[in-house]
């Protein structure tokens, strides 16, 4: 097919040599009724649930000397690692002669997340952590975002402080709505779509997570972990964490701005055009999502399927209920939609458009 420099198609413009002059009102008019068209093509699946159906989390590098080619104890280990298929982490062999020690590095970045020796303890150390898994188990249950808040001991109250506030969020916040006949805003296999806030705590005194700690703070604040800091990061998706804020400069603003963010319309579909770095999970996220999709669904068939139980009698017993007034019914909507002002917008400027060009005969 020709292509003539209009689109890859090479489709032509309808009326290209008709000159038509639009009164400024009615390009006004073209723009309401195109506006909702726009909107309505727009993805309208969350930022943090398109991050899970679709951002595959970025690999870890692990840096080796090149001289552990020829140890047996070190080639066993790296075997395990390549072989395992779970944990986001590629080996390289260093072409220095000079580099002694294993180094990891954070992805697409050259900052060094640990550096040392690497044995069996070390290696299970970075690649898994129990706060890592609990923050695994609430993704996988539906979390829209999980605040990890890291403190020094006596911390309790910061981290009571972000779960205050995002309790707030959770009664304020809507997601978008969703359309199921939008092929663009179709959701992938996992846990049912929702609109839920959690705080996870992790202690900077506990050694077992202090790789977590350190992939936490991200590239940019590695200080955050060597200084003992408090900090705090959300992360959503596949382990995604959009930023790192210390916690004497996070304010409940910003608590507001990320988490609304995340719960609103992905914008954005190119995962690396957004801010944010990957945590190092191990786990095979297309089995695990598939497997909560399947888990749901029976659930929800076995819920519809039981029979309900046969209500036993009881003596009546007085209680005391508060009742809150009714809310007052939503407003009806009275007049046209903005589907319909657009179609009568186009409609007016074709009429006029015949009508210009039956004059100019």
């Amino acid at each position: 097919m020709n292509t003539n420099g209009h689109g890859r198609t090479g489709c032509r413009p309808l009326l290209k040599s008709v000159s038509i002059r639009v009164h400024p009102w009615l390009k006004w008019v073209l723009l309401i009724g195109l506006l909702p068209v726009q909107i309505a093509s727009a993805c309208t699946i969350p930022v943090f649930r398109y991050a899970l159906d679709r951002w595959e989390a970025d690999p870890f590098r692990l840096v080796v000397p090149k001289a552990w080619a020829t140890d047996r104890d070190k080639v066993k280990l790296l075997v395990t690692l390549r072989g395992n298929g779970l944990a986001n982490v590629l080996v390289e062999e260093s072409g220095d002669p000079a580099l002694d020690r294993a180094k990891w590095l954070f992805p697409h970045d050259d900052a060094v997340l640990s550096e040392g020796g690497l044995d069996a303890d070390t290696l299970a150390a970075v690649l898994d952590s129990p706060v890592r898994r609990e923050l695994l188990q609430r993704i996988l249950q539906g979390d829209s975002v999980v605040w990890v808040v890291a403190t020094k001991a006596g911390g309790e109250s910061e981290v009571e402080r972000i779960a205050s506030r995002l309790r707030f969020l959770e009664q304020v916040a809507e997601l978008p709505a969703q359309n199921p006949d939008d092929p663009d805003s179709q959701l992938g296999p996992g846990p049912e779509l929702k609109l839920k806030f959690s705080v996870l705590p992790l202690s900077l005194d506990d050694a077992a997570e202090r790789h977590f700690a350190a992939m936490l703070a991200g590239p940019r604040h590695v200080d955050f972990v060597k200084e003992d800091i408090p900090f705090a990061a959300p992360v959503f998706g596949r382990g995604r964490v959009l930023g790192a804020w210390a916690l004497e400069e996070l304010d409940d603003l910003m608590i507001e701005d990320t988490s609304l963010f995340l719960t609103g319309r992905c914008s954005c579909r190119v995962k690396n055009e957004n801010p944010g770095w990957d945590l190092l999970l191990k786990v095979d996220w297309e089995t695990s999502l598939a497997s909560v999709g399947v888990e749901e669904t029976i659930a929800v068939k076995e819920t519809a399927a039981a029979p309900s139980e046969p209500k036993a009698e009881t003596s009546e017993v007085v209680q005391t209920v508060e009742i809150a007034p009714a809310a007052p019914d939503p407003p009806k909507q009275v007049g046209l939609s903005w589907l319909t002002l657009g179609g009568i917008g186009l409609a007016v400027i074709f009429a006029l458009a015949g009508w210009r060009l039956w004059r100019v005969r």
